[in-house]
């Protein structure tokens, strides 16, 4: 469309209000504005890609926000506003007057009865990233008068994410539309996860959108989404509706979930316990002055069919054997160049030998890509000691014959 066309009949831009979803009980808690021309035809076009166009005027696209703008906030005026409103902003444009003129026009509504402690501010984190130093200051003022930000689309480029702390968001958006049902690559995972543990550490709230599917929205819930948003879950409205519109939808995949993680956790912990009892027994037949690459060697020929690692660390996770592996032929190898490698830098290394000080046990770890085999594995440790620790690594191949171990 002519960016001319639109301007000229800035009375044909409709409002449409995109239903978001609380885990928490699963009621509507807010709604994303999308702005839509209605042309002559009555044919609906999404205005989005107006805001991101650099080569409009900034003028246009400046008067076009404030126009949708005041026709969002005119329909929110008339609820109760007890849900969120989220507004698309460009920061470049918010950067051209410090915001002076969009926050006028929300005095403006202010005055009129309107909270602005219910309005999410939503910007794009590309430019945000490139602007960090100058939108940083701005955020925090706006944020003063109750208003709440909201950085969309994050996790797209990588090396971003350190900077979300600096502008400390309340709430953080991420588009899962591009995975697919059986599509669901480690990378991404492990880049949500980063992102659920740092919205949590910054005090923000995760925000999946894009969610068309039954395996999304599972995606969106494993990986610690408080919010969600998508066509599965409500379609994009022209109005308001009920809050309890897809609560029995939401709650019976909820329990789908619940059902088979908590399957997860039984296989998982029924695992743990067949190799704690099978360690026991082997270290009994183990003396205590044994050299340690007999011990790995002893206890991989007792777990073949679910390792193809076994060393052991001390509590400052030097390691005091060889690696005992598992060859193309199923046949034990000690590799000594293992030694003296230090492996306290993993994640929860030291969290973990507490624990199993504490209790006396084995623990099994999360899924986590080996790097030397490039597949997803788990590791289980056990203490021989209160300061010696074997280390059994079980291959993918195993988890995957085995229900809930993935």
């Amino acid at each position: 469309m002519d960016p001319l066309d639109i301007m000229m009949r800035l009375d044909q831009i409709v409002p449409y209000f995109d239903p978001i979803i609380s885990a928490e009980n699963q009621f509507i808690i807010g709604y994303e504005t999308i702005p839509y021309f209605q042309d002559d035809e009555n044919e609906l076009h999404n205005l989005l890609w107006f805001f991101k166009d650099s080569s409009i005027p900034s003028e246009f696209r400046l008067e076009l926000t404030h126009n949708v703008l005041q026709k969002v906030l005119d329909a929110y005026m008339t609820t109760d506003q007890s849900q969120l409103l989220f507004i698309h902003y460009d920061a470049k444009l918010l950067l051209k007057d410090n915001g002076d003129s969009m926050i006028s026009i929300l005095e403006t509504y202010e005055n009129q009865g309107l909270s602005l402690n219910r309005l999410v501010l939503q910007f794009s984190e590309a430019f945000v990233s490139e602007h960090i130093a100058s939108l940083k200051h701005l955020f925090a003022y706006i944020q003063t008068f109750g208003i709440q930000i909201a950085i969309d689309d994050v996790g797209e480029k990588n090396g971003n994410l350190d900077k979300l702390a600096l502008i400390k968001p309340n709430i953080i958006k991420v588009d899962v539309s591009f995975l697919q049902e059986d599509d669901l690559p480690q990378l991404y995972q492990d880049v949500h996860h980063l992102l659920s543990m740092l919205s949590r550490k910054i005090g923000a709230a995760l925000l999946f959108k894009g969610i068309a599917s039954f395996h999304q929205l599972n995606y969106a819930w494993r990986n610690g989404g408080r919010y969600y948003q998508g066509e599965y879950l409500e379609k994009t409205q022209l109005e308001f509706i009920p809050m309890d519109s897809c609560k029995e939808k939401v709650k019976k995949d909820f329990q789908h979930f619940i059902t088979f993680e908590r399957k997860k956790m039984w296989a998982q912990l029924d695992l743990t316990e067949k190799i704690n009892e099978q360690l026991k027994n082997t270290l009994k037949t183990v003396k205590s002055d044994d050299p340690y690459d007999k011990t790995i060697l002893s206890v991989a020929n007792n777990c073949d069919d679910y390792s193809f690692r076994v060393y052991i660390c001390n509590e400052a996770g030097f390691q005091l054997s060889s690696n005992a592996e598992k060859d193309a032929d199923g046949t034990w190898r000690l590799l000594p160049e293992g030694r003296q490698k230090n492996w306290s830098w993993r994640p929860y290394f030291f969290e973990n030998i507490a624990r199993m000080n504490m209790e006396k046990k084995g623990i099994l770890s999360d899924l986590y890509t080996d790097i030397e085999r490039d597949e997803r594995i788990r590791t289980y440790s056990y203490p021989i000691s209160s300061d010696r620790f074997i280390f059994i690594d079980i291959p993918y191949d195993f988890l995957f014959e085995q229900e809930g171990l993935l």
